[in-house]
């Protein structure tokens, strides 16, 4: 646990990478190999379950620094991050540290008391509590709240495990694919020696675009490229090996049980068959929109109505791996003939070939790019034909190009303090549109909430208008009186009985402060189920 602790404290000290990666080195290199399991598992966001309700978590920890809770309550949302509350309240950083337990002992003894009464887990808090230095005690309130988000992405996690093993990143990428589980895997069998039954479940790592950032001319010839839809579902690899059917999405999920009825292509693909597509709701020869989608995530029993209300399609745009081969390293030309002879083979409804379109003139491409939304496509995809299926995120071969986000003006209503360095400023912000009522002739109605798209300047301009005319505070929210007007860009709308406006809009962000308007200039609620595309 120590060499854990220090090696958080040295990766918070510093936003420059290369530091961070040789922090991460030297900590591999060292540390026990159990440790290491669980450092790979923490920073690919494998954490154990919550140990502790936070409510109560809060009530101990004000308690235990001799503070009424109301007091605890504030410097939370100040600090922005309950983790770091707490070790600042009730460890102090002059503490000499006792505590003698090992990362992996710690967590073990954490796992074994979610099975305890809520008196013995209180006392076990309590005496690590008293055992930690800061970044000890920070660490470990870190994974008894369920959190761990410190600025380490999986990625440099990788690099650095490349670096202190000397096996390639790619190698360690697909390695660390999947479901494994931290409690029972060893370092030898995760990273150095990993079991070949194992991999052979694993989807891999995906081939990831950036965002257009250069005028089409500028990629070069137009015959090195092809364009395809970029379709609003989830993207998935679908896999078929040891006569097991598995669909692994891109957040490393495993969602076959969620889609029961990819079962009927166990019998028609063949072993060592890896498709990468995009799962998306299909009914009656129409695409669904992301919103019925999410009708089907997470259900742990999926029932007969819903599989028919909401039934699926994987449209494939690439073949990974065909009869047991790695596909990979043939070029993006190559995979796709094969991929459409393997679709047409199949001849199965629940695989369809996403199309893609030759480019003769770029002018095609800016055509493509204005009817790409009424397609119901969020934009388009740019291939290189040359190109081979990289792992993560790499420039200059794939391209993605979003249509421009749809757009409402919204008025303020509410707003809660931010996280991180934004703690002390009210940055999380909830808008509302106008809508009619048999009560009054308007009201504001509630239908998003947005955190982004305000400069540093802004945003504390924002922060001290809403000081300045809070109405109501219900805990870190405050009721602000409405007269700022914003433009908000979303991606997608839908109907939805969930929300009180009625509607749903997916990724809203704040485009711009608008001061040039009034209240009175916003937009309704039924401007914005204008937007909702036609069925």
């Amino acid at each position: 646990m120590n060499d854990f602790a220090h090696l958080i404290s040295e990766l918070d000290r510093t936003n420059k990478t290369n530091q961070k990666v040789d922090a991460l080195v030297q900590y591999f290199n060292k540390a026990d190999n159990k440790d290491k399991v669980w450092a790979i598992a923490l920073f690919s966001h494998r954490r154990p379950k919550r140990l502790i309700k936070t409510t109560l978590l809060r009530s101990m920890a004000a308690e235990s620094a001799e503070i009424p809770l109301w007091l605890f309550e504030d410097s939370y949302h100040i600090v922005g991050d309950l983790a770091e509350t707490i070790s600042h309240l009730v460890c102090q950083k002059g503490r000499n540290y006792h505590n003698a337990l090992k990362l992996h002992e710690l967590i073990s003894h954490m796992i074994d008391n979610r099975e305890e009464d809520e008196e013995k887990q209180l006392a076990f808090i309590i005496s690590q509590w008293k055992s930690m230095d800061f970044y000890s005690c920070f660490v470990f309130n870190k994974l008894i709240t369920g959190g761990f988000r410190i600025g380490v992405s999986q990625k440099l996690m990788t690099r650095s495990l490349a670096k202190s093993t000397g096996i390639d990143e790619d190698v360690i990428a697909y390695r660390l694919m999947g479901n494994w589980d931290p409690k029972h895997i060893t370092f030898e069998e995760l990273i150095l020696s990993p079991d070949k039954d194992a991999l052979s479940y694993k989807p891999y790592p995906f081939y990831l675009a950036y965002a257009l950032d250069k005028k089409l001319d500028e990629l070069g010839s137009p015959n090195d490229w092809f364009y395809e839809y970029k379709w609003d579902g989830i993207r998935v690899q679908l896999i078929k090996r040891k006569d097991q059917i598995m669909m692994w999405s891109r957040g490393e999920e495993l969602i076959t049980n969620q889609f029961p009825e990819i079962q009927a292509l166990k019998d028609v693909l063949a072993n060592g068959t890896v498709l990468d597509g995009e799962l998306l709701v299909y009914k009656e020869n129409k695409m669904g929109s992301f919103n019925d989608l999410q009708k089907r995530l997470g259900r742990k029993n999926v029932g007969k109505k819903t599989l028919e209300q909401y039934p699926i399609v994987v449209r494939s745009y690439d073949l990974l791996e065909y009869n047991t081969r790695d596909l990979r390293n043939e070029t993006y030309d190559q995979r796709r003939i094969q991929l459409e002879s393997l679709v047409e083979k199949l001849n199965h409804p629940l695989i369809q070939l996403s199309d893609r379109y030759h480019i003769q003139k770029w002018e095609e491409v800016h055509h493509a790019y204005q009817n790409a939304r009424s397609n119901r496509s969020e934009g388009l995809m740019l291939k290189q034909r040359n190109t081979s299926y990289k792992i993560g995120r790499k420039k200059g071969d794939w391209w993605k190009w979003k249509v421009e986000p749809l757009t409402i003006d919204a008025v303020l209503t509410y707003a809660m303090r931010g996280h991180g360095r934004r703690s002390n400023l009210f940055t999380d912000y909830t808008f509302a549109l106008w809508k009619s009522s048999e009560t009054s002739q308007n009201e504001l109605v509630t239908f998003a909430k947005a955190y982004s798209g305000l400069t540093d300047a802004e945003f504390k301009e924002v922060d001290a208008f809403i000081k300045k005319n809070t109405l109501e505070r219900f805990g870190p929210v405050r009721s602000v009186q409405p007269e700022l007007v914003f433009e908000i860009a979303f991606e997608g709308v839908a109907n939805s009985s969930r929300h009180k406006s009625g509607v749903a809009v997916r990724f809203p962000r704040i485009l711009r402060w608008r001061k040039d308007k009034s209240i009175n200039e916003a937009n309704t609620v039924d401007d914005l189920k204008s937007l909702i595309p036609n069925e």
